[in-house]
């Protein structure tokens, strides 16, 4: 009984603040890093060159210093992007890696389906422990899945009829006023 409860605690830890969450760095992303890296630097050594102001000197040299904080993060790349002088760094390749590696890093996994692969890893858990108490926590599991799916699909249509009847959004702000406050929060969490 213990272990059920220990790991149903640690199932419901997994899947709690999905919304943080984030996939490791892929090699695009630290293909970036080590490119803004060297762009810092070699932005830091033209404007001691050109013998810019000591404010603009100081400016890049911290914004060199801060960069290497994002390769320590996000780690050396396998293969080094061109960028030994400005204008490899100002290539057309560069421009698309950097390109790339912004629309990697607003990648999140999606929380229904992080919710639903801890359910049924809870789920194959509790039947492999077998025994009464297995069986009802597998069974307890595979109710909140369907009742967290059936959640999930009356938000979207909601949202969806709300946008197609515009009319109707008034009448459904009002329903929504006499919900739970703990309700209205679920709700908003399933819209983002």
């Amino acid at each position: 009984m213990r272990l059920n409860i220990k790991l149903l605690i640690v199932l419901c830890l997994l899947t709690a603040g999905c919304e943080s969450i984030r996939f490791a760095p892929g090699e695009t992303q630290k293909q970036n890093a080590w490119l803004h890296s060297r762009t810092t630097m070699i932005a830091a050594q033209q404007a001691r060159q050109e013998n810019t102001s000591e404010k603009l000197q100081v400016l890049t040299d911290i914004s060199q210093l801060q960069s290497r904080a994002f390769v320590a993060y996000y780690g050396l790349p396998k293969q080094y992007p061109p960028a030994e002088t400005a204008e490899d760094v100002l290539s057309q390749s560069n421009f698309a890696l950097t390109r790339g590696a912004l629309r990697d890093s607003s990648v999140r996994p999606d929380g229904w389906e992080m919710a639903d692969s801890a359910m049924e890893f809870g789920i194959g858990i509790f039947a492999l422990l077998g025994g009464a108490y297995g069986i009802k926590a597998a069974q307890f599991l595979k109710m909140a899945k369907a009742k967290s799916k059936a959640l999930k699909e009356v938000v979207e249509g909601n949202e969806l009829f709300k946008k197609t009847n515009s009319a109707a959004a008034e009448t459904f702000k009002q329903a929504h006023k006499i919900q739970s406050p703990q309700t209205r929060q679920i709700v908003a969490e399933m819209k983002t």
